[in-house]
């Protein structure tokens, strides 16, 4: 077993778990890793991943939670290619959660837009940030 070293997960509260998995699954290609009651506070908890990265999203149920990831905090997904932003976009427009239309912001910002989750929190999905090359071109 090795120890995880570096920036591993992100928490949020999230007041619909299972929404949250669906929005999670639907706008950012993540599935559940892990699921358990924790019980020091009797809240459910699921840790969801793209599998690209050892990175999650952890998810803890609270009955009221302040979305902390607004207006322009956000979280952000890279797509395949900007149809992936446009379909994503589509669909989150036709359920009322699309918050900004995507934009093409040329480099390196690349081509990006803003969905709401179902607890307020905002997912940026893009194409075309270097972000990976960008970080490997600083690892030297």
């Amino acid at each position: 077993m090795s120890n995880d070293i570096g920036f591993t997960h992100i928490a949020l509260s999230a007041k619909d778990i299972d929404k949250s998995i669906h929005f999670y699954t639907t706008y950012a290609n993540m599935s559940v890793m892990h699921e358990r009651v924790d019980e020091d506070i009797d809240k459910r908890v699921v840790w969801l991943s793209d599998k690209t990265r050892p990175f999650v999203l952890v998810l803890v149920q609270n009955s009221d939670p302040t979305p902390v990831l607004g207006p322009f905090a956000h979280l952000g997904v890279g797509c395949r290619d900007k149809d992936e932003v446009d379909q994503l976009c589509h669909q989150a427009r036709k359920e009322g959660i699309l918050a900004k239309e995507a934009t093409d912001s040329g480099y390196p910002v690349g081509y990006w837009a803003f969905i709401r989750d179902p607890d307020g929190h905002t997912l940026e999905i893009s194409y075309g940030q270097e972000i990976g090359l960008t970080v490997e071109q600083h690892q030297a």
